[in-house]
Formats: C-alpha cells, structure tokens, sequence
C-alpha cells in the first residue's frame, strides 16, 4: 500500500489542480458564449482522440513501463496548461485552442489512465481492490470539493492566469511522486514479447476477451449504457444551474462540494463496511442511487433540495465504482488487462462522446425554446419544471436521470449480468508472476 499511497497522493493534488483549471474554463466559456453546446464540445473534443487512441493504448501499457508511461501523461497535461496560459496572458486564447488543448490531453490522458488502474492488480492482492478503487475514488471527490471552492474564491483574485499557474504546479508534484517509486510490471508472456507483426491481432485481444465471455459481455453493455444517461446528464447539469440561477457561480461551486462530500462519505462508508459481499449488487443499486438522486436534481427548482439531492446521488458512486473496479480486476488476467481495459474505455468514451454530440444541440435548439412561456412544451412540463431559461435542460436532465434508473433495475433481469461472480473464474496478479 506504501507505494499506492504515494502515487494516489500527487495525482489527487494534480486532481485538485485540474479541476480548478476545468471548473475555471466552464465558467469563462459561459460568460463567453451562453451555450451549452459550446461547453459540451469540451466533452467531445476530449472523448473523440480516446476512441481512436485507447486500443492502442492498451497494447502500448501492456508492453511498455507503466511508470513511465504515467510520468508522460502528466507531463504532456502541464505543457499544455503552460500553452494555455501563455494564450490567455498574451491575450490571444481562443475557443478553439481550447478544444485543440483537452483532445491532445485525452489522448494521452487514456493512457496514463490505462497505466494507473493496470498497476493497481500488480501491487497487491485482490482482497485489497475495492479499499484501493475507494481511495482513487476519495481522490476524485475531494477534488470536487477543494478545486470548484478555491476556483470559485481565487477566479475573481488571480484570474485564469493564476489558477493555470498553480494547476501547472500540481502536475510538477504529481511528476516527482511518480519518479520516487517502483511500480512492479507483469511478466512477460510470448504473445507479450513478440514483434510488432500482429499487432492488429493484439489490439482486438482485449474486445475477443470479453466478447468470448457473456457475462464480462453484458458488463461492457451496462457499462456503455450507464456511461451514456449520466454523461448526457451531466454535460448540461453546469449550463443547466447557471440558467436557472442567473449566473450564480458560488451556487455552481457549492453544487460541487456537495457532491464531493457525497462522494467522501460514500468512501468512508464503502471502506467501514467493505460493501456488498456480491459485487454486481453494488453496481446495480449503485446505479439505482445514483439515478433517484438525480431525478429529484431534476424535478427542483432551488438549492434547498439541489443540495442534498447532489449528495445522495453521490453517496453511491464509491460503492458503485469500487465493486466495478472490483469485478473487472478480478475477473480478468493481468497480463492483458491493459488490452481488456481498453476496450471497456473505448466503449464507455464512445458512449460519452455521442452523449456530449446530441446533448447540447437538443438543449440549445429543441428543449430550451419548447420550454419558454410561449414554447410547445410549456403548457404540459411548465407546473413540473417551470418555464424560462434552464427548464428546458431541466426535462433533459431528468429524461436521463430515469433512463439511468430503468438501467440499473434492468440488470436484474439478465443472469449473465446478475451472477457474472459465480460464472466466471477469479484471476490474482500476486500468482501470475511480477518483475
């Protein structure tokens, strides 16, 4: 666990420096253009480089060293934030250099993500799995609290300029934690170790892998559908909460903190209690958690209930990720993992990509005008979700939020899905051989 902690440690701090740095951008970009869609095609820029470079990603992380491979990912983020900053200083940033900078950063994002989560079965046993997916998810939430607070206060004081500045300062530290550790590589097999030949061959190992197993099958479909109603939801929550405040960014920010601190009590609870003894128990009604706090996000109108509706949902998003990570870490060989893993993240960008296509131009030029006092839609969802700016992304939002509930109950249905632990073998990287 010592050599997680340490990496866990600076790339929570290089969390906290992105999202200020994300959390700063939406802001700007609203007070630029007033779209949705403008803020959803950061989304898409950032998911549409994934699908192309993820299967390669996976045969590159299970060839390559991991550590290394995680040290360029971050170095290639701080060299664009330094870009970034020197755009906005010089006073030629555009709209466009921005959606140029997240797909670069995608890009390599996946693979340093592929990187970290592959090490994770190399450094301890499978007991372990679900306490060290409630760390990273600890990580995730409390930088959702720290990064839309301190952006929030420093925006206004320092500006872009100063909250790229410490931004570029996070990646540096992540960096150097990196650089202090060993992070131990699987053995390498002779599919491992052979030439570049049948390359094609390897990069769909990892889709032949899963598709050759109904039940890993049926998790990659739950996965894609999931990924799709909460994304969709979520690239228009922000513009969503600004419309129906009047612009009101500390609102936004406390949105935010809540759901870290959902997310952080959900980490405490999930490591406390160890979860469901069933796993796919805890991503079912994880799913379902989620999604009933949502639509109660979707149906008010006031932060009263924004609030703890954001909490709630995002108390289960631990217990949901965990028992994910969980069974796909157990389930399949680490020696392909990298492969495997792709292929989950090509299906899951692929869904959010498509999410962030149609979310914003359904909301800017279908739902938005239909739901205006004199809009089509008005006289039947008006008494629900009022009328103006913002309802119209309100009935999205909660179109969404009962598809992902619809979702979660579903699975239940499908053996493959509800009994995928007993159906399928375990794997255990402590027995696979480690270099």
């Amino acid at each position: 666990m010592r050599i997680f902690i340490i990496i866990w440690l600076g790339q929570t701090v290089s969390l906290i420096g992105s999202g200020m740095t994300g959390f700063a951008f939406t802001i700007w970009v609203w007070e630029l253009t007033h779209q949705v869609t403008a803020i959803t095609l950061f989304g898409l820029f950032a998911q549409l480089p994934q699908m192309l470079i993820a299967p390669i990603a996976g045969l590159i992380v299970d060839r390559w060293n991991r550590k290394y491979l995680m040290i360029a990912g971050d170095t290639v983020s701080g060299i664009l934030a330094i870009a970034v900053l020197l755009l906005y200083s010089t006073s030629h940033l555009q709209l466009w250099h921005l959606y140029v900078a997240v797909a670069i950063q995608g890009t390599f994002g996946v693979v340093q993500e592929l990187a970290y989560s592959t090490s994770i079965s190399m450094m301890m046993p499978k007991q372990h799995y679900s306490r060290v997916s409630s760390l990273r998810f600890l990580a995730d939430y409390g930088s959702s609290i720290i990064a839309p607070t301190l952006a929030g206060i420093l925006y206004s004081v320092i500006g872009l300029v100063g909250i790229l500045f410490i931004d570029i300062v996070t990646f540096v530290f992540a960096v150097t934690t990196i650089l202090g550790v060993h992070i131990p590589q699987p053995s390498m097999t002779t599919v491992n170790t052979q030439t570049f030949t049948n390359w094609k061959q390897e990069i769909y190992l990892g889709w032949h892998y899963i598709a050759v197993r109904p039940s890993l099958f049926a998790m990659l479909v739950l996965a894609f559908a999931f990924t799709f109603a909460y994304d969709f939801g979520l690239s228009i929550s922000s513009p969503m909460v600004l419309a129906l405040t009047g612009n009101n960014t500390k609102i936004l920010g406390t949105l935010a903190s809540a759901a870290g601190i959902g997310g952080i009590v959900g980490v405490l609870l999930t490591t406390t209690w160890g979860g469901f003894k069933r796993r796919i128990d805890g991503v079912l009604l994880g799913i379902i958690g989620v999604s009933l706090g949502k639509i109660v996000f979707g149906i008010a109108k006031t932060p009263l209930i924004w609030i703890p509706a954001q909490f709630c949902s995002s108390l289960n998003f631990p217990i949901l990720g965990s028992s994910c990570d969980a069974i796909w870490l157990t389930k399949v060989n680490p020696q392909i993992q990298g492969r495997v893993f792709a292929t989950l993240k090509v299906v899951t960008v692929v869904a959010s990509a498509v999410a962030y296509l149609i979310a914003g131009p359904l909301a800017d030029y279908i739902f938005e005008p239909a739901m205006m006092p004199d809009g089509s839609l008005a006289p039947i969802l008006g008494w629900i979700f009022g009328t103006g700016k913002g309802s119209g992304m309100a009935v999205l939002y909660f179109i969404c939020s009962l598809g992902m509930l619809l979702i979660g109950l579903s699975g239940y249905a499908f053996r493959t899905l509800r009994d995928v632990e007993t159906i399928l073998p375990d794997y255990d990287a402590t027995t696979a051989g480690q270099k």
